[in-house]
């Protein structure tokens, strides 16, 4: 039986409508259909018209009272996002954002791989976006200006690899509509125009970082403690204390470098672990050739852990047992996943960015990485999120997603599946344990650097010491590794957030089964919930 709809939901509800009215990049990327023909306004107006929203949403919760259980976790999970929200505007920390994945720049491109491209019509929606992305791009340049007006200019090594991005997206724009609707001649004149204007747009951009921008960039890359923990509590929709997250990161590195030397001598009898990667990959049994041969043996996995794990240690309702993997048409090297649209016509999706000149891929690496993005890690997650209609409202299901939720459930996945046994194969156990490493090392880093504090030799971090850091730590290839460290120093508070709240899913896991539920109950109840601000998680559950 459905849960009737209460005033709270309805007041969710309409913040996520207005949301996506304000930003139909997000609706898209959320599966909200009636905005995959606009462009976000990241323009400095468009920036206040959303804290505006927030701030409407939060006077109309003021004013409701919750009906049941499910509306109490609604209204705090309300109130902590749409807090932080306001938090981030008030200390102008949301204008003019600019890093190497995550920002506007990224952002009006990538959108449109979520778009179909099936029919004409796909095509002529595709088109109406594509010609507002002059203006977007424009009413970002703007808020660029306005952070730098207000003194929080991006940082040098930001606008240096943005103005390399613009360079490459121009490009991405008019490859995207080179085969377009083949059987229109118009309609393909059409595109190709719009593909012109944006490609134009974001040459513009790049002058903009070059010109007016760069000459005001520090070169220093951290933000400081205070914006530090702004950002950290968005991230994860928990307060930590950063100083002791940060000695738990280095205790967790060395925990998981001694399960990698022990795991090294099971592999190769003597062997260190730096040594035990490297001859891991030389093993041919681990080796894929070609992007086409990575996505049949990325789809392969992700089918067999759906098939096994449906309906012994989770519920997988049918819609979910489609995950497609793909291969990006971006080269950023990252590994990332999209969830399906609200009507679920759009399926859940794995995508691979291969960077150029990459054909040789090592599974024992890379195993890891398809459960984080798939099942039992984001697809369930998320994909459970979305079908649960009867009972979350639409925000819950479509509009809450929280970083330290998601990805620290994802690296909770990685590590469930090692205790299954999917990882019993000592060599995809130590890519497993590389994937770990990696993340512990990266809350070291990015707390270390942002927050000025004391790296373990003694000096004060700075992106010379992370990069040797993090390459002492990693087994990923250079130019994928230089990407991630670039990421960090222009994301900040993101990169913790996965190893912080792989650590708050144990926690709780550990405290329900005390309890005497079950693991799989465990897992139903959470992931029923939907995403939420870890705080509010850890309430919802324990005091259930």
């Amino acid at each position: 039986m459905a849960r009737p709809t209460t005033a709270v939901d309805a007041v969710a509800e309409r913040y996520l409508e207005t949301s996506a009215a304000l930003d139909p990049c997000a609706a898209t990327e959320s599966g909200i259909a009636g905005y995959d023909d606009q462009i976000t306004d990241y323009s400095p107006d468009g920036v206040a018209a959303r804290a505006q929203a927030a701030r409407g949403a939060l006077r109309e919760l003021d004013a409701t009272d919750p009906a049941d259980d499910v509306d109490v976790v609604t209204v705090a999970a309300m109130r902590e996002r749409l807090g932080v929200l306001l938090d981030k505007h008030d200390a102008g920390l949301d204008l003019g954002e600019l890093n190497v994945i995550a920002s506007p720049l990224q952002t009006m491109r990538n959108v449109f791989d979520l778009m179909p491209t099936d029919t004409e019509s796909d095509w002529a929606t595709i088109g109406r976006r594509l010609a507002q992305i002059p203006s977007g791009a424009a009413g970002y340049a703007d808020a660029l200006r306005a952070a730098v007006a207000a003194g929080h200019a991006p940082a040098a090594r930001q606008v240096r690899r943005g103005i390399e991005q613009a360079g490459q997206i121009q490009h991405l724009f008019t490859g995207m509509v080179a085969d377009a609707a083949p059987g229109n001649p118009a309609l393909h004149a059409e595109l190709v125009g719009h593909a012109e204007s944006a490609a134009a747009a974001y040459a513009s951009l790049a002058r903009v970082f070059r010109d007016e921008i760069g000459p005001h960039a520090g070169e220093a890359d951290g933000c400081g403690r205070d914006a530090y923990r702004v950002l950290s509590r968005s991230f994860l929709g928990a307060a930590v204390d950063l100083d002791e997250a940060y000695d738990w990161g280095l205790r967790l590195l060395a925990s998981i470098v001694a399960e990698q030397d022990a795991t090294a001598a099971l592999l190769y009898p003597g062997a260190t672990a730096a040594e035990a990667l490297r001859r891991l990959d030389g093993e041919d049994r681990y080796v894929i050739h070609g992007t086409e041969a990575l996505q049949h043996w990325m789809q392969d996995l992700s089918d067999r852990a759906v098939n096994a794990l449906a309906g012994t240690h989770f519920e997988i309702a049918e819609p979910l047992r489609r995950l497609e993997c793909r291969i990006a048409p971006t080269h950023t090297g990252g590994i990332y996943y999209t969830g399906p649209s609200e009507d679920l016509s759009r399926p859940g999706r794995m995508w691979w960015s291969v960077p150029h000149g990459v054909d040789t891929f090592h599974t024992w690496q890379e195993t890891t990485t398809v459960f984080h993005e798939g099942v039992p890690g984001h697809h369930l997650q998320i994909g459970r999120a979305v079908v649960l209609a009867d009972r979350l409202n639409r925000w819950r299901r479509l509009g809450c997603w929280v970083s330290g939720h998601g990805e620290g459930w994802a690296l909770y996945a990685e590590r469930l599946m090692a205790e299954l046994g999917w990882l019993d194969d000592a060599g995809n156990r130590m890519g497993m344990l590389d994937a770990q490493r990696f993340r512990a090392a990266r809350v070291v880093i990015d707390i270390g650097v942002h927050c000025g504090l004391t790296a373990p030799d003694g000096g004060t971090w700075d992106a010379q010491r992370a990069w040797n850091f993090l390459q002492s730590h990693s087994a990923m290839a250079e130019e994928n590794l230089r990407f991630e460290l670039d990421r960090y120093l222009g994301w900040p508070g993101q990169a913790p957030s996965y190893a912080i709240g792989q650590r708050i899913w144990h926690q709780l896991r550990d405290e329900m089964l005390a309890r005497g539920v079950g693991l799989k109950d465990f897992h139903s109840r959470a992931l029923d919930l939907g995403g939420l601000p870890l705080d509010v998680l850890r309430s919802a559950l324990l005091t259930a």
